[in-house]
C-alpha cells in the first residue's frame, strides 16, 4: 500500500464526515464507514466491533466479511485477537493473523482467507467503547502511518459514539448514557438518597471532530495552549506561599505545558483532518491507555495531572466552562470525581447525597459529608464519565453502590426501603424526649458530633443530650488563610447560643494526617501522616495557634461552662502541657478583666493504646476522657481505616478490643473520671449497646443515629447483655457479635 500522505488522510475524514452527516439509521452510517475506510486504506476488509456489555464485543459492521455474521459474533474481552486490543486498549499488527497467541477463529465471517489483520481501540478518554479492524489476503505488516490513520478514524467513532450517531437496535447500538449501569462503590457515608445528577464539572463535548482547515485547527491549539500557559504561569505565581505538593501539582501543568512532544503528536492529528478539540482529546485517550495501565503510582498520578490540564484546554477551545448553564434538578445529588471541603459547603443541604470517583472515607469531603448527614460513596469508578446532568439516581451510601438511571424494579424496592427507614425514623420520633434507659435501669447519655453551624439544629430533633465533640477544624479546612480570633470567638459563641444551654464539648484544631490546612506547609520527612505531625503534637510545637483558639473559646463562653478536650494525646506530659496553655490563658483573660467561663472541664481524647497505660495521674488530672474510636481502632489493630483491603478485616466487638474498652473503663472509675466513646461505632446500635454493657455511660455519635441507637437500649438488659459479652469471651471467639446477635432475636 502506498504511503498515506496528510492530504488523503484529510480526505478520509472529510468522506466520514459526510457520511456521518447524512439522516440515515445508526447501522446505515456504521456500514458506510466500513466501506469508505477498507476504500481508503485498500483493504479488502474493515469490520467494527462494539461492546454490547463490559465483558463482551459484539461484530456491529463490515466491509469484506459475510453480512450474516454482522451482530451475531461475539466475543468475551481478551478473546483473539480483536479481544485482545480491547482488553489491552493497544494495537495489534500482524502479518501472519492465523498464527498469532491467542487467535480465534470465527468461521461464519469467512475470515479464514484474510492473512494480515491490523487493530486498534475505539476509546474516549479511557473508556473501552470496541475495535476497528482492517484485514487483508496479502501477508505484511501496516506501517505506522496506516496504524496512526486508523487510530484517527477510530477517534472520530468514539466521539460519534458519544454523540449517540449508531444507535439502533440490540445491546451494542443502544444509545449511550440511557441504559441503567450500577455502580459498586465504598460507603462514605451512610444513609439512602433518591435524586437527580447534578455534575461539578460536566465533561466537554466534541461536537466537531472533523475539521476542513488544518491551519485555522492550528492556529486555534496554538492560541489556547498559550492561554494555558499564561493561566498556569499565573497560577504558580499566586502559589508562592502555598504548600509543597501544591506548587509540584503546578510545576507539573507547567511541565506538560511545555511540552514539545504533547504539541507536536496533536499538531499531527490536526495535519490529518482532526479538530483541534479532538486532536486534544485524542492525544488525552492515548495517554490514559499508556500511564493507566503503568504499575509506577507516581505515573498513574501523573495522568491525572494530565487529564486536569488537557480538561483545561477543552474549556478554551470550545468554551464550556464550570458554568454551563444548568440549573441544579430537583433533589439533587452531586456527582464528581472528587470535590474539596469549601467547595462542598458551597452546595450546602440543597443537596441529597454525593457520589465520588475518588476520595476516601477519611477525606476532608467525608468529614462534610458527615457533617451535611448527607450520604456519601466514593470510588464509583468512571461515573462521572456515564452520568449526565439530570439523570435519576439512586444514592445507597449504606452499601456504598449507586444506581444510574435505575430500572423500575431497582427504584421500587429502593423506595421500599426508604419507606421503611422513614418510618422507622417515626418510631423513633415517639422516643426523641425519653431518656435512653435500659430495661436495668441504666441510663445512657447519648450526644451528638458536629462541625458546623448547621449541624446544631439537629440537637433538638435528633434527641440528643449535648454536643459530646465539636469538631473546630473544618472551620479551619474551609478557609485559604488562618481564621482571625474575633471571627473563631463569635462563631464559638453562636454554637454555644444554638445548644440552649446543653452541654458542648469542643475538641481543638485537630490537623495533619489526612487534614491538611490550605496554607499549611506538609513536611517532607511524613511517610506515613497518620503516625506523624498532627493534632496536640502540632498545637505544642506550634502554640500560637493553640493559645488563639483557646482565647477564642474562652471568650465565646462569656461566662458560661466551657467544656474543651485536646485531640491525639499519646502521654500523660502532651496533656499536661496542653492544660497548663489552657490554665494561662484563662489567668490571661481574667487579668485583662474579660468574664471568665463560670465552669472549667478541660479534658482529653484517648485515641492511641499508650494512654489507656499512662499514670494514674493522668486520670486525675483529666477532667474527662474521650475514646476517640475511629483512630484508637485503626492503631489497635496496625489498620489503615481508609485501606478497604484492611479495614474491613478487623471487627470493633472483636474480644481483644472490648478488653482494651474494659480497661479504659476501669482505669476511668478508679479515679472517677467521667468516659465517653466518641466514634462511628458509637452511632451502630449493636456496637453501642455492647459498650454500654463494658461500663460506657456517655456515647457521642451522628444525629441521624441517635434514634436507632436509643431505640436498642430501651429494649434491652444491659447486665444481661454483659452475660452474654463475658460467656462469648470465655468461650475463645474471635469476637463477640455472632453471640450477641443470637441473644438479640430472642429479646422483644
Amino acid at each position: 500500500m502506498p504511503h498515506r500522505t496528510e492530504s488523503e488522510s484529510r480526505k478520509l475524514l472529510g468522506r466520514l464526515r459526510e457520511a456521518l452527516a447524512q439522516d440515515s439509521a445508526g447501522q446505515t452510517r456504521l456500514d458506510r464507514i466500513t466501506a469508505l475506510t477498507a476504500d481508503s486504506m485498500e483493504t479488502e476488509v474493515c469490520s467494527i466491533y462494539l461492546f454490547r456489555d463490559p465483558e463482551t464485543l459484539e461484530l456491529c459492521a463490515t466491509e469484506g466479511l459475510n453480512k450474516e455474521a454482522v451482530h451475531q459474533t461475539r466475543m468475551r474481552l481478551g478473546e483473539g485477537l480483536v479481544g485482545r486490543v480491547a482488553k489491552t486498549a493497544r494495537p495489534v499488527n500482524s502479518a501472519n493473523a492465523p498464527q498469532e497467541r491467542g487467535f480465534r477463529f470465527m468461521p461464519e465471517t469467512g475470515e479464514e482467507i484474510y492473512s494480515s489483520f491490523l487493530g486498534v481501540p475505539i476509546q474516549r478518554l479511557g473508556e473501552r467503547l470496541g475495535v476497528l479492524v482492517v484485514q487483508s489476503k496479502e501477508m505484511r505488516s501496516y506501517s505506522d502511518d496506516e496504524v496512526y490513520a486508523l487510530e484517527v478514524v477510530a477517534m472520530v467513532l468514539a466521539e460519534m459514539t458519544e454523540l449517540g450517531a449508531f444507535t439502533g437496535e440490540g445491546a451494542a447500538l443502544s444509545a449511550r448514557h440511557q441504559q441503567p449501569v450500577m455502580f459498586r462503590g465504598v460507603v462514605g457515608q451512610e444513609g439512602t438518597a433518591d435524586g437527580h445528577v447534578y455534575l461539578h464539572e460536566p465533561r466537554v463535548v466534541v461536537t466537531n471532530p472533523i475539521a476542513d482547515d488544518p491551519q485555522r485547527e492550528s492556529e486555534r491549539l496554538t492560541a489556547a495552549v498559550d492561554r494555558l500557559r499564561l493561566s498556569v504561569d499565573d497560577l504558580l505565581g499566586r502559589a508562592q506561599t502555598a504548600d509543597k505538593d501544591s506548587r509540584q501539582v503546578l510545576e507539573t501543568y507547567r511541565m506538560f505545558a511545555n511540552s514539545r512532544s504533547w504539541m507536536k503528536r496533536m499538531q499531527e492529528d490536526i495535519a490529518r483532518g482532526l479538530s483541534a478539540e479532538a486532536a486534544v482529546e485524542k492525544e488525552q485517550s492515548s495517554a490514559r491507555a499508556r500511564l493507566g495501565a503503568a504499575p509506577d503510582p507516581y505515573l498513574r498520578e501523573r495522568l491525572h495531572d494530565l487529564d486536569d490540564l488537557s480538561n483545561r484546554l477543552l474549556r478554551i477551545l470550545t468554551g464550556q466552562g464550570g458554568q454551563t448553564g444548568a440549573e441544579m434538578p430537583e433533589r439533587p445529588i452531586l456527582v464528581a470525581r472528587n470535590i474539596g471541603p469549601g467547595e462542598l459547603l458551597e452546595y450546602g443541604r440543597s443537596l441529597r447525597g454525593v457520589v465520588l470517583e475518588q476520595g476516601s472515607v477519611g477525606s476532608h469531603a467525608a468529614i462534610v459529608a458527615r457533617a451535611l448527614a448527607i450520604p456519601l460513596v466514593i470510588h464509583a469508578e468512571r461515573i462521572t464519565t456515564e452520568a449526565l446532568n439530570g439523570d435519576r439516581i439512586l444514592v445507597d451510601g449504606d452499601q456504598g453502590i449507586a444506581h444510574l438511571r435505575p430500572e423500575d424494579s431497582v427504584a421500587k424496592a429502593f423506595q421500599d426501603k426508604i419507606a421503611m427507614q422513614a418510618s422507622a425514623q417515626e418510631r423513633y420520633a415517639s422516643i426523641r424526649n425519653e431518656p435512653a434507659t435500659a430495661k436495668c435501669g441504666t441510663n445512657i447519655a447519648l450526644m451528638m458530633n458536629a462541625g458546623l453551624m448547621a449541624d446544631l439544629p439537629s440537637l433538638e430533633s435528633s434527641g440528643a443530650e449535648g454536643v459530646g465533640l465539636f469538631r473546630t477544624e473544618l472551620q479551619f479546612l474551609i478557609r485559604s488563610n488562618v481564621p482571625r480570633r474575633g471571627e473563631l470567638a463569635a462563631l464559638y459563641a453562636r454554637v454555644i447560643d444554638a445548644a440552649k444551654g446543653r452541654q458542648v464539648v469542643f475538641r481543638t484544631l485537630d490537623i495533619g494526617s489526612d487534614k491538611v490546612l490550605p496554607y499549611m506547609k506538609p513536611q517532607d520527612d511524613e511517610p506515613n501522616p497518620a503516625l506523624g505531625w498532627r493534632a496536640i503534637r502540632v498545637g505544642l510545637d506550634k502554640p500560637g495557634v493553640m493559645r488563639m483558639q483557646l482565647q477564642a473559646l474562652i471568650r465565646a463562653c462569656n461566662g458560661r461552662p466551657l467544656h474543651v478536650m485536646f485531640p491525639f494525646v499519646a502521654q500523660f506530659d502532651e496533656f499536661r502541657q496542653a492544660r497548663q496553655h489552657a490554665l494561662n490563658e484563662l489567668e490571661r483573660e481574667k487579668k485583662l478583666g474579660r468574664a471568665l467561663p463560670r465552669e472549667v472541664k478541660i479534658g482529653a481524647m484517648l485515641e492511641t493504646p499508650s494512654l489507656a497505660f499512662a499514670p494514674r495521674q493522668f486520670f486525675e488530672m483529666a477532667d474527662f476522657i474521650s475514646i476517640g474510636g475511629n483512630d484508637l481502632k485503626q492503631f489497635f489493630y496496625a489498620a489503615d481505616r481508609e485501606n478497604e483491603r484492611v479495614r474491613r478485616r478487623y471487627d470493633t466487638l472483636n474480644v481483644s478490643f472490648l478488653s482494651l474498652i474494659e480497661h479504659i473503663v476501669g482505669r476511668c472509675a478508679e479515679t472517677g473520671t467521667p468516659v465517653s466513646f466518641c466514634g462511628e461505632d458509637a452511632g451502630r446500635p449493636i456496637e453501642a449497646m455492647c459498650f454500654a454493657a463494658m461500663g460506657l455511660r456517655t456515647l457521642s455519635m451522628r444525629p441521624a443515629s441517635v434514634g436507632p441507637v436509643k431505640h436498642l437500649l430501651r429494649r434491652v438488659n444491659l447486665n444481661e447483655a454483659r452475660t452474654v459479652i463475658d460467656a462469648a469471651r470465655v468461650s475463645g471467639a474471635q469476637s463477640v457479635r455472632p453471640a450477641v446477635i443470637e441473644w438479640l432475636r430472642g429479646q422483644s
